[in-house]
C-alpha cells in the first residue's frame, strides 16, 4: 500500500509494522530487504537502513547482497543506536539481524509502535540448526513473516539450513561460500 505526505505525518494514527524476512544462507534475505527498502524509497518516503558494526564483509557502509546489489546502511554497535539513530525515518530496515543483542525486539517494538515500518533481515538458525540470535523473538511479535529459501547444492531440492564446511564450533563465524552452503533436510543431516 502506498501512502502520500500527509498520511504519514499522521503515520502514528495508523500504527506501525514489524516485518521480518529470514531464512538460510544464500535465501536472498538481504536481496529482499534492498528491494522492499528500494520501493519505499522511490514512493518517497524516509528510509534508515542499519547492520551490525561486526559484520563488513562486503562493505562498512551498505548492505551488499549476494547479486552485488547495494544499499548505504549505518553500522551500529548496538541494537539501541537503532533508536539514537532513526531520524524520522518513515521506514526502518535492519540486516543481519542475528548479529544484534537482546535488545532488538524491544527497540522494533518501540520503532512500530511510533508508527514506523520496520523491516528486518537475518538467519533464522545458526549453522547448528538452532534458532539464532533475537531472531525466534522477532519472529513471534511480527506482523509478517517472510521465510526464503535457498537452494540445495547437493541435490537441488528447497534448502532451510546453513551447513558449516570448515571443523569451527564457533556460534558465530562470518563466511560466505568457503565456509557455509545451504543444504535441505536430508542433506543437512547426511
Amino acid at each position: 500500500m502506498v501512502y502520500s505526505e500527509d498520511v504519514f505525518k499522521r503515520k502514528s494514527e495508523f500504527g506501525g509494522s514489524i516485518e521480518l524476512i529470514c531464512g538460510s544462507m544464500f535465501s536472498g534475505k538481504t536481496e529482499e530487504l534492498i528491494r522492499r527498502l528500494n520501493r519505499a524509497r522511490i514512493a518517497k518516503l524516509k528510509v534508515e537502513i542499519f547492520s551490525p558494526k561486526a559484520d563488513t564483509r562486503f562493505s562498512e557502509d551498505a548492505l551488499v547482497s549476494h547479486n552485488a546489489n547495494s544499499i548505504p546502511s549505518t553500522p551500529v554497535d548496538s541494537a539501541s543506536a537503532i533508536l539514537l539513530l532513526s531520524n524520522d525515518a518513515h521506514v526502518i530496515g535492519i540486516d543481519e539481524a542475528q548479529f544484534f543483542d537482546d535488545e532488538l525486539p524491544d527497540v522494533c517494538n518501540v520503532l512500530a509502535n511510533k508508527g514506523i515500518r520496520v523491516i528486518v533481515a537475518g538467519l533464522d538458525m545458526d549453522f547448528k540448526g538452532r534458532p539464532f540470535g533475537p531472531m525466534p523473538a522477532i519472529m513471534a511479535i511480527a506482523e509478517s513473516v517472510t521465510k526464503l529459501q535457498a537452494v540445495c547444492v547437493k541435490c537441488g531440492n528447497p534448502a532451510h539450513y546453513s551447513y558449516r564446511l570448515i571443523p569451527d564450533n564457533a556460534r558465530i563465524l562470518l563466511g560466505e561460500k568457503e565456509s557455509y552452503e545451504p543444504r535441505c533436510r536430508s542433506c543437512y543431516n547426511s
